[in-house]
């Protein structure tokens, strides 16, 4: 029987429990040991898969003597703390993102795993979705040339609640970073530049704690190509992704995944399926993808395909956005980077 990798997973919510259906249904490679959550429902959740311990201490998870490794699916504020944990008892982790809101925090993180020898992967599915992998293939193989022009169409059908935005970071550490780490994966070169325009134009409301819902970003690499992403979080027709990157022998674009791709024409014109509706059905597979690359490259002892460092600049990334916007001037990533100890 081939090795499994001995996992414990930190936080069971939403995306906490797709994680461990999928750790359970869907990759071989896995086995799980021990959950965490504070909440009893979680617990129910967990035990009704078949695992077999959960407990209420993420510590418990950390310092399981037969967890190799652990799934950091906790709030952002504890992603740091708990990776330096475990990557001090020798875990690889696996975090969702952000890693954190700071630079000095990931640093932190960083250090821990490269002086433990264990790996971090960051959960940016975006990049194990089909579609999105394809087009990097395509970029990579010289097929479009020399990258000059990256647009990415980003819009969630609805703001999520008011009480989850207050404490979300803003929406470029909250939801753009998704979009961030898929420019730098996409184009395949560092962001050099960031200028924002935006505003609250869904809800005015949450202006009061310094968020908007309405962005667009212009992102400036250093391989000279130019970004543009369109940010907002009320798309009345759906989960809108799109993907289109221009280059000196032509172009690749990934379009919207739709429920079926029927066309329908009638007297009043061209019909056809809107957007999945949301995050988890867009990116079902690609959850599967991104969690059983990372249990193959502990298995494989191969590279993170995600790592510190790009959880670091989509991180960087964010803050240059949220100061463009502050200052209405373009920002330099070195400008918040430089006070940073490397």
């Amino acid at each position: 029987m081939s090795k499994k990798l001995k996992i414990g997973v930190i936080g069971l919510g939403r995306i906490g429990q797709i994680h461990l259906s999928n750790l359970l249904h869907h990759i071989p490679g896995a086995e799980v040991v021990i959950a965490s959550d504070l909440s009893p429902e979680s617990h129910a959740f967990a035990k009704n898969l078949g695992v077999q311990t959960v407990t209420t201490d993420a510590y418990d998870v950390i310092n399981h003597p037969d967890v190799e490794a652990v799934i950091i699916c906790s709030p952002t504020p504890f992603h740091v703390p708990y990776t330096v944990a475990a990557a001090n008892q020798k875990k690889h982790v696996f975090c969702e993102k952000p890693l954190d809101v700071t630079l000095d925090a990931i640093y932190a993180a960083q250090k821990a795993v490269s002086d433990n020898g264990v790996k971090l992967m960051l959960g940016f599915n975006r990049r194990f979705d089909a579609n999105f992998s394809n087009v990097r293939n395509i970029v990579s193989d010289d097929k479009i040339g020399e990258p000059q022009i990256l647009r990415i169409t980003s819009r969630d059908p609805g703001p999520p609640p008011i009480e989850y935005l207050k404490t979300s970071g803003g929406i470029f550490l909250d939801m753009s970073i998704h979009d961030f780490d898929m420019a730098r994966y996409i184009v395949g070169s560092e962001v050099t530049e960031v200028f924002v325009k935006g505003d609250a134009l869904i809800n005015p409301e949450i202006k009061e704690f310094g968020d908007i819902d309405t962005a667009v970003i212009v992102l400036t690499f250093e391989n000279g190509a130019i970004g543009v992403i369109d940010n907002s979080r009320k798309a009345v027709y759906g989960y809108d992704q799109r993907l289109e990157i221009f280059g000196s022998k032509g172009m690749a674009k990934a379009e919207n995944n739709t429920a079926d791709n029927l066309v329908h024409f009638d007297s009043n014109g061209g019909h056809i399926s809107l957007p999945l509706h949301f995050f988890l059905e867009r990116y079902e597979t690609a959850y599967r993808v991104c969690l059983k690359s990372f249990v193959n490259c502990v298995l494989n002892d191969t590279p993170s395909p995600v790592d510190a460092h790009d959880g670091l600049m989509a991180t960087a990334i964010g803050i240059a956005a949220m100061k463009s916007l502050q200052e209405g001037r373009p920002v330099k990533l070195e400008e918040v980077m430089s006070h940073t100890l490397v």
